[in-house]
């Protein structure tokens, strides 16, 4: 189905990116049509919905990767014609190179089923949950980090996203306070190891976020 309107924003690097859209999911309601990667530093969201709703999510959302040096490219297409849509909206594509998908669409968020305690929540709706990011330029200051920030605190890891010149980001998600004191102390052991691109803490991420997280 072709939307309304489809908005557009593209950053440099993983954790602008997803800050962003964790803003635009909350501050307008929008649809999440999929995320794709552009093979050099760049990661792209498409957003759909009402012409108001899309404006606003995508300024909300620029705004806030501009603040954290994403260098945000963005644009809203009111009607986007059929004929193009072809082109805008790609099937899933995974990357043998890398090992890993560069054309995503949001998993739906887990719901459990009555009574079934095994079974984590939707994240989105724990108000301690939170997801933590930490973004270098080198494998070997990524993995310092990473192992720096899981003995500091009881975190666990979500996955690991390549987005090529050596971009490299890995998430954490756990308690707000443990994901900021792990965040904290992983971010710190980058320097002169490699360059620390992001550090951030998402709390209570949106839904969209946790459906296109990369994958242990």
């Amino acid at each position: 189905m072709i939307p309304d309107s489809l908005g557009v924003l593209e950053t440099t690097g993983l954790t602008p990116a997803l800050v962003a859209l964790d803003t635009m999911e909350k501050s307008a309601p929008i649809q999440v049509v999929q995320a794709e990667l552009n093979d050099y530093l760049g990661y792209v969201i498409k957003i759909a919905g009402s012409c108001a709703a899309v404006d606003e999510a995508i300024r909300a959302g620029r705004a806030v990767a501009e603040r954290m040096g994403g260098k945000p490219v963005s644009q809203v297409i009111h009607g986007p014609d059929r004929e193009a849509w072809k082109a805008i909206e790609s099937r899933v594509e995974f990357n043998p190179l890398i090992q890993q998908n560069i054309v995503m669409n949001p998993e739906p968020s887990f719901e459990p089923a009555a009574g079934d305690l095994k079974k984590e929540p939707r994240v989105s709706d724990t108000q301690s949950f939170a997801l933590g990011l930490i973004e270098t330029q080198g494998f070997t200051a990524v993995f310092e980090a990473i192992d720096t920030a899981c003995k500091t605190a009881n975190v666990e890891v979500v996955g690991k996203e390549k987005l090529g010149g050596g971009y490299i980001t890995v998430v954490i998600k756990g308690d707000v306070a443990a994901v900021k004191a792990a965040v904290q102390a992983g971010s710190e052991r980058v320097n002169g190891l490699g360059k620390l691109i992001a550090a951030h803490v998402i709390a209570r991420p949106s839904a969209s976020v946790t459906g296109l997280l990369p994958k242990a």
